[in-house]
């Protein structure tokens, strides 16, 4: 059994990368069409870690972000907190809970904001500073729900709120995410289908005095940063001290080109653990840099302590390279009860 779902996922990894060089990247003709681009930072320092390849596997608190279906795979109360600290000093926190209303379904909430230090405003006439500053900010709400519906497949879906604020001007929208997830009996394989920030097209709000005293109050309407991914996840080790989860995942977002991730997490006696992901455009070849992305690979780490205040508490890092801008970093909480 074993040896065959190896095979099966070598041929699946093997398609996808001659697909990758067989197809343009088209993705250059989608960029810059969509706004709220914080919705598109992921959460969870596991997740990261593996590449964020993880719609298949989201079997903790992190689903909120990742697949709300996975909600429903885990049995216990979850608490998840999670810190980026983003490049050009730009920071992404999240927080999110999630409760379980029985054997088959969970309730989840989460709270993310993208946030920096306001800066100066400069101008042509003065290019270090008008002493006159102003500030940028996301925040996004949300409110999920897992259903279990048999033993095999799980449904989810996410309702937020976002905001974003440039200075006077503010945009705000309703999106939904929907996930499946699939177990399919061979082995511990499974599928998962996803589809993020889907809702209407919005147009920034507020007046802008230009420096020539005239205003603008009409903007361009832009499009959600909606992503559809489709992702498989197996344990090819799994015994009662060691435990290997590796997951592909293919996503296709509307403002950038197709790309697919691939991921892996080393488990020891489910306390310590080890993980690693590697991110590619399609068109661009599976190992060397990738051209057209800012993010090459991830690593990552993590521990999971039983206490007596909680049923287990858990720490995860994980750093990702930006082939232009530097490293990120990233660290992440959670508590079981």
């Amino acid at each position: 059994m074993k040896k065959a779902l190896y095979i099966l996922f070598t041929m699946v990894v093997a398609s996808v990368s001659a697909y990758a060089q067989l197809i343009p990247n088209l993705g250059g003709q989608r960029a810059g069409i969509s706004a709220f681009q914080f919705l598109k930072i992921g959460i969870g320092a596991r997740g990261i870690a593996m590449g964020e390849s993880f719609v298949a596997v989201a079997n903790d608190a992190s689903a909120l972000f990742w697949n709300p279906a996975g909600l429903a795979q885990f049995s216990e109360n979850q608490v998840i907190a999670s810190r980026t600290e983003y490049v050009v000093d730009i920071k992404h926190d999240f927080f999110g809970v999630v409760y379980h209303l029985g054997e088959s379904d969970a309730l989840g909430a989460s709270f993310s904001s993208l946030h920096m230090d306001d800066m100066e405003i400069t101008t042509e006439a003065q290019p270090f500073g008008t002493g006159r500053y102003f500030s940028f900010g996301d925040i996004a709400v949300g409110v999920s729900y897992s259903k279990k519906m048999t033993d095999q497949f799980s449904f989810g879906a996410t309702i937020r709120y976002a905001e974003e604020t440039l200075d006077v001007l503010k945009m705000r929208s309703v999106m939904v995410d929907l996930g499946t997830l699939y177990w399919t009996g061979l082995g511990s394989t499974r599928f998962a289908v996803t589809i993020s920030n889907f809702g209407a097209d919005v147009q920034p709000k507020g007046e802008v005095i230009q420096f020539n005293g005239a205003s603008v109050s009409e903007f361009q309407s832009f499009s959600l940063p909606t992503v559809f991914k489709l992702g498989i996840a197996t344990e090819f080790i799994e015994n009662e001290t060691s435990r290997l989860t590796t997951s592909l995942q293919l996503n296709h977002p509307n403002d950038n080109a197709e790309h697919f991730r691939i991921g892996a997490e080393y488990a020891y006696e489910n306390t310590f653990f080890l993980r690693a992901g590697v991110k590619r455009t399609i068109g661009q070849r599976l190992f060397g840099r990738d051209e057209t992305s800012p993010e090459d690979f991830t690593l990552g780490a993590g521990v999971a302590l039983d206490v007596k205040e909680f049923t287990r508490v858990s720490a995860d890092y994980a750093f990702a390279r930006f082939s232009d801008l530097g490293s990120v970093h990233r660290i992440s909480l959670s508590f079981t009860y």
